[in-house]
């Protein structure tokens, strides 16, 4: 992962565009139940590695804005940094468009990360933890399932095939 200015920009812009979309889509975003249309752009580190970063900050960002503080900016933007690292080195050294096997395997991190770590900073906000946890993160898994799976994996299918964002994103 080269750490060039054009990809810093191009990492800058993804976090920008995650925090702005979560932004905007607020209602749907934050909440115990949260359908964070933003979380799609999680695909992007497998096609450019940089990305990941860019993620991590955006989501901080947004997290700011959200309703359950400093936890959420913490641990939140960390699965989405974890989630981002592990899609990048799932795609490592792979032609672009990945194949299914791996494009369900990439749309797979951000549920793996977000669900317990998210799910146990919602949790924790209830005040009955222990017994709301498991729910919430089920919840929080099937959400995020959703996004990835109805957003994310057709962007992945798409995106390496716009000769525009791959110059982007390649260059």
């Amino acid at each position: 992962m080269k750490f060039t200015p054009r990809n810093l920009a191009f990492a800058a812009v993804v976090g920008a565009a995650y925090c702005a979309l979560t932004v905007l889509l607020a209602p749907i975003s934050f909440g115990v139940v949260q359908f964070r249309v933003a979380e799609a752009l999680c695909i992007l580190p497998a096609i450019m590695p940089v990305s990941a970063w860019g993620l991590w900050i955006g989501c901080a960002l947004a997290n700011f804005f959200g309703g359950y503080g400093l936890p959420d900016i913490v641990f939140g933007s960390l699965a989405t940094l974890g989630a981002g690292l592990c899609a990048a080195a799932i795609a490592k050294n792979c032609p672009q468009p990945l194949g299914f096997g791996r494009c369900i395997l990439v749309c797979a991190m951000p549920v793996v990360w977000n669900a317990p770590i998210v799910g146990a900073v919602i949790a924790y906000s209830t005040g009955a933890f222990l017994s709301a946890y498991p729910l919430t993160a089920l919840q929080l898994a099937v959400e995020e399932a959703g996004v990835l799976y109805l957003i994310g994996l057709p962007l992945m299918k798409l995106l390496p095939r716009s000769r525009a964002f791959m110059s982007l994103a390649r260059a």
